[in-house]
């Protein structure tokens, strides 16, 4: 049976708060996130270019240095929170992000030192001044952080009811236009109000504020629910991944457009193939542990690519050999002529290999290989572990022709079955069958006759 996991390969549990722990998840996320830190940066970058040049336009005298002085510092910062920003909770990014708010507070609220004209500190809110903390909060949203956005949201406000507080406590008041303007409008007290320079008008600072935090609040859970989004999308991302370790491209993409086709237990035929290294055990006796795991990384790696480039599926590995199926979850035409093929793919690759080895005055290393053709049972195994079996006599075949092979001498051996499987699947001349030679009377165990095997010779 394999040792495939369903669990491993195609779980689809709800993605939750704890999956934060999965650093595959998380990495997903931080590169998510680090790009958008990028293009918020490149965004602010422009949005505060844009803003200059219109002051500039609006206002075309000296004294806008003071201001731009200021753009340049939150631009500066801007380059400092992408930084230091990353996913989870961060104190260097929430400084800054601290801050970014302050400097903006401080760049809409307080007066302009350079200027010569002489007005209420209260009548800055006639520039309506505080659109650009939304701007600042959409800014924010592309960081695809609703920490960030939260912080932004009840930071911003914090700052703009203190400003404000400071304004009308300390902020410098003419009297005499109050007067006046109450005066000029005596039969309209409440219009005189609302025109006031001097005036802070707590109503309207107070409904900024509400519309700011539910914009915040709104923009911090489309985030949130972004980063979810991501976050299951990687979980999806890491379960294509691990079933690639097992299956072809093709049949990855077969199995990603199917509903659990891995638990429909049925039987179908299919051709098993066993890999192993000859005289494996003899040869890592007196071996470093690290060039034991070096070779067998390397010939599984072969393996594994041949198993691959002719559709196959990889069953599990056996220590120094593995186990591989040509039909399974899906069958085709051509699974036999698929097997036969990969397993004289692997030959010729171990060949190559045995080349470079011997150059390198290396021993060589000798493959040997088993396949059948025949009915298997495939389905889950297991209670709350789920693995995906291949089970049946056909699999107990393959294993004892790939044994066979020491006996007779040869590199490869194919059942008969298999043989009479591929020409069917093509024709007698099929080039996969060129070179075999039949052997009559193979006694194995586990059949209770004997059998015919086609083999190539070592």
């Amino acid at each position: 049976m394999t040792n495939t996991s369903l669990f491993d390969l195609t779980s689809t549990e709800s993605v939750t708060d704890a999956e934060h722990s999965n650093q595959f998840s998380l990495d997903a996320l931080q590169q998510h996130k680090q790009e958008g830190l990028d293009l918020a940066v490149r965004a602010r970058w422009a949005a505060l270019a844009v803003v200059a040049v219109l002051l500039l336009i609006l206002n075309p005298r000296w004294e806008m240095i003071y201001p731009l002085f200021l753009l340049g510092l939150l631009a500066l910062n801007g380059w400092v929170l992408r930084r230091v920003g990353r996913v989870g909770q961060s104190n260097s990014e929430l400084a800054f992000i601290f801050i970014d708010v302050v400097l903006l507070a401080f760049a809409v609220l307080a007066p302009n030192p350079l200027l010569a004209d002489e007005w209420p500190t209260a009548f800055v809110y006639e520039f309506n001044a505080f659109l650009y903390f939304f701007v600042t909060l959409m800014l924010g949203g592309l960081s695809y952080s609703w920490r960030t956005i939260m912080a932004l949201g009840h930071w911003g406000a914090g700052a703009w009811l203190i400003g404000s507080a400071v304004i009308w406590w300390f902020g410098v008041t003419y009297p005499e236009m109050t007067a006046g303007i109450r005066i000029a409008l005596p039969d309209h007290q409440f219009m005189a109000d609302m025109i006031d320079p001097n005036r802070v008008d707590w109503g309207r600072r107070v409904q900024e504020v509400v519309v700011y935090l539910i914009c915040a609040y709104t923009l911090a859970l489309s985030v949130r629910r972004f980063e979810r989004l991501v976050l299951g999308n990687a979980k999806l991302e890491r379960a294509r991944t691990n079933l690639s370790r097992y299956f072809s491209p093709t049949m990855v993409d077969e199995l990603s457009q199917n509903d659990e086709p891995l638990k429909q237990i049925r039987t179908q035929d299919v051709a098993v193939m066993f890999v192993d290294i000859v005289g494996f055990t003899t040869w890592s006796a007196n071996r470093e542990p690290r060039e034991v795991i070096d070779l067998l990384r390397q010939f599984h790696g072969m393996m594994e690519g041949e198993v691959f480039a002719h559709g196959g599926t990889l069953d599990k590995y056996l220590g120094d050999g593995l186990m591989a199926t040509f039909g399974t979850p899906l069958t085709s035409d051509t699974d036999a002529t698929r097997a036969v093929q990969c397993a004289r793919a692997m030959g010729l690759a171990v060949e190559q290999w045995n080349a470079q080895r011997v150059a390198r005055n290396e021993p060589r290393i000798e493959a040997s290989f088993g396949v059948h053709f025949g009915p298997v049972v495939m389905g889950d195994i297991g209670a709350n572990r789920l693995e995906f079996a291949v089970i049946g006599n056909t699999v107990n075949v393959a294993s004892r022709l790939e044994a066979l092979t020491r006996s007779l001498s040869a590199s490869l051996v194919i059942s008969d079955e298999c043989y009479a499987r591929v020409v069917a699947e093509s024709d007698s001349k099929n080039p996969t069958l060129a070179d075999l030679i039949q052997r009559d009377g193979q006694v194995i165990r586990g059949l209770a006759q004997a059998q015919t095997v086609w083999m190539q010779a070592r």
